[in-house]
């Protein structure tokens, strides 16, 4: 069958070729009724334009590119623990550049000071996107900001909540998130509840552990420090956090742990020391990643609208005068899910036991999911 070409959507719109060109080169000043008849044309024809020869055309280059930390990411994939935020990433970010004949691409970038420079720029200049997706830690970073602005390059910061100057920011309701999560525990009954925060440093971490301690203020309780413990959002720091929590002599009997694979380690812990989940301590997690559907109990979590917000980024970066007179930042609402991780508090429970004695145990469980 032949390919559909920029004449054939024309005929199909009953607009000129010129129009044509126009919208899928994302000139702004097309009339909205002649862009969507055109769009609408385009669809109907599965019509994929030339990136080539249009990059030879114009300025751009018709690419959107994503920068991840290259030491998490690596470090997720030799670990074996891969989460499925970059897969949204990408279903986002690839559903909306495929709408406007654009191609997307992951970049690792090294955050260490003395080479942080020279990958950014090796990547603008091979590849001269029209525009980066900043995740954390890039969006956070100032002299990543630095660097695009100088290179005049557009850029969202997805997942930021920081007040850097620059870019459109796109939050993605790390603190609402958390808040949720705690009320939740409260309106069961709750009132020790302990937090396992992410590392220091990544803003997802200070916005999460601000939403608990709102919501525990709000609520009138007191926020024990020896329950709030800091662990690196990987699974064994869950699991050693939560030794330390039930090693208290007066326990939580709640713990919100900042994301999921933490939350893990605190089932796989809870596993070793005999004890039930929820009937012993609730357990909530934050991401709802993989892991999370098919623990048992399932952990009650919070959806992230990552792939929502990465397709907004592409829009906005491809078609920035369409946003002009709108807001710069954007945030999208979490949503909590409740599973059978987190229960009422138990009858006798307000009074909370000591520390639990070890019991032998084959070792700890843990789900994993399989890579297709």
């Amino acid at each position: 069958m032949k390919n559909a070409t920029i004449y054939d959507v024309a005929r199909e719109a009953g607009l000129s070729i010129k129009t044509v060109s126009r919208v899928m080169n994302g000139d702004p000043t097309v009339k909205a009724r002649n862009r969507t008849r055109i769009l609408e044309a385009a669809e109907a024809l599965a019509y994929t334009p030339n990136l080539s020869a249009r990059s030879l055309a114009g300025a751009r280059s018709f690419v959107i590119a994503a920068f991840l930390d290259a030491e998490l990411t690596m470090d997720h994939w030799q670990r074996g623990r891969a989460t499925d935020y970059v897969a949204r990433l990408q279903l986002g970010a690839i559903r909306e550049c495929r709408k406007a004949g654009y191609h997307f691409t992951l970049e690792l970038i090294d955050h260490d000071p003395a080479k942080l420079t020279r990958e950014v720029r090796d990547v603008l200049q091979a590849m001269k996107p029209d525009g980066i997706i900043l995740t954390p830690p890039s969006c956070d970073d100032p002299h990543m900001l630095e660097l695009l602005d100088a290179a005049q390059v557009r850029y969202a910061r997805l997942g930021s909540d920081t007040s850097l100057p620059g870019g459109v920011q796109l939050h993605l309701g790390d603190r609402r998130g958390a808040a949720d999560v705690t009320q939740h525990l409260i309106d069961l009954g709750h009132r020790r509840i302990a937090i396992i925060a992410g590392p220091f440093g990544a803003s997802s971490s200070a916005e999460r552990l601000a939403g608990f301690r709102d919501t525990m203020a709000e609520a009138g309780l007191a926020v024990d420090e020896s329950l709030v413990q800091t662990g690196d959002f990987t699974f064994e720091s869950g699991a050693e956090k939560m030794r330390t929590l039930m090693d208290l002599k007066a326990r939580p009997t709640a713990v919100f742990a900042c994301n999921d694979e933490m939350a893990l380690g605190c089932l796989a812990t809870l596993s070793e020391l005999g004890l039930d989940c929820p009937g012993d301590v609730s357990i909530a997690g934050f991401d709802d990643s993989v892991g999370a559907k098919f623990s048992r109990p399932q952990l009650t979590t919070v959806q992230q609208p990552v792939a929502e917000m990465a397709s907004e980024a592409v829009r906005r970066l491809i078609d920035p005068a369409r946003y002009a007179d709108g807001p710069d930042d954007k945030g999208e609402t979490c949503v909590l899910i409740v599973n059978e991780s987190t229960g009422p508090l138990a009858a006798g429970k307000e009074q909370p036991p000591g520390p639990t004695q070890r019991i032998k145990s084959s070792g700890f469980w843990r789900t994993r999911s399989r890579s297709v």
